[in-house]
């Protein structure tokens, strides 16, 4: 413990990048377990020996603190001296503004596992429903061939995209799995990941969604 020390009033929450790892697979580990557990607040929390124990899932603060540790090390998350509150508000009234800052052309939808839109931004609502079903096939052809992509040819990302002839995303599909639901961002243009509004739509969907166990 000698080899740690606290930030005095740092108040912790996942980077964009953190989250991203923390829901691009339902694969459950103890990292993956840390950053959701930080969106399972309403706010942001003060970063200390207790709190840390508790949100990691671990067994004392030495194994508490090495995972913090390494999650700072990778980028994944983040401390600010000012607490930052869960977006307020009904989920369905929340969500559009958040999701139009997710693409370069502001043309977002979130769909649940069922293939059924739950917001979007941008697109009309014929549209929507249409790119709803599309993201649903495109979800069935990755578990039916995953064996192949993963195992085989070693691909970890489970994103589809259209590109253009330069090789950019014109329309891209991203799984996001929060709390044992997958939900699917359709999205045109570049996606715009690297910013407090993604943070903000997974923990949106973590108020709702997620039911951590007491420990991983």
């Amino acid at each position: 413990m000698a080899a740690y020390q606290f930030a005095q009033d740092a108040h912790i929450l996942p980077t964009p990048a953190g989250i991203f790892y923390a829901v691009s697979t339902e694969a459950a580990d103890k990292t993956r377990y840390f950053l959701l557990s930080l969106l399972a607040q309403a706010d942001s929390q003060v970063l200390d020996e207790e709190f840390l124990i508790r949100a990691t899932g671990s067994k004392d603060a030495e194994e508490a603190m090495e995972l913090l540790y390494r999650a700072q090390g990778l980028g994944w998350v983040q401390a600010e001296q000012q607490p930052r509150e869960a977006p307020v508000g009904i989920m369905e009234e929340v969500l559009p503004g958040i999701l139009g800052k997710l693409s370069s052309t502001r043309k977002v939808l979130l769909v649940d596992n069922q293939g059924l839109f739950l917001s979007a931004h941008g697109f009309s609502y014929e549209l929507a429903e249409e790119l709803s079903v599309l993201s649903a096939d495109l979800t069935s052809l990755y578990v039916r061939h995953q064996r192949l992509l993963k195992n085989n040819i070693n691909i970890a990302s489970s994103a589809w995209a259209l590109v253009n002839s330069h090789g950019d995303s014109e329309l891209g599909i991203w799984p996001l799995h929060v709390g044992g639901c997958q939900f699917n961002l359709v999205l045109m243009g570049a996606p715009q990941f690297n910013q407090q509004a993604f943070v903000d739509l997974i923990w949106v969907l973590s108020k709702r969604y997620l039911d951590l166990p007491d420990s991983y």
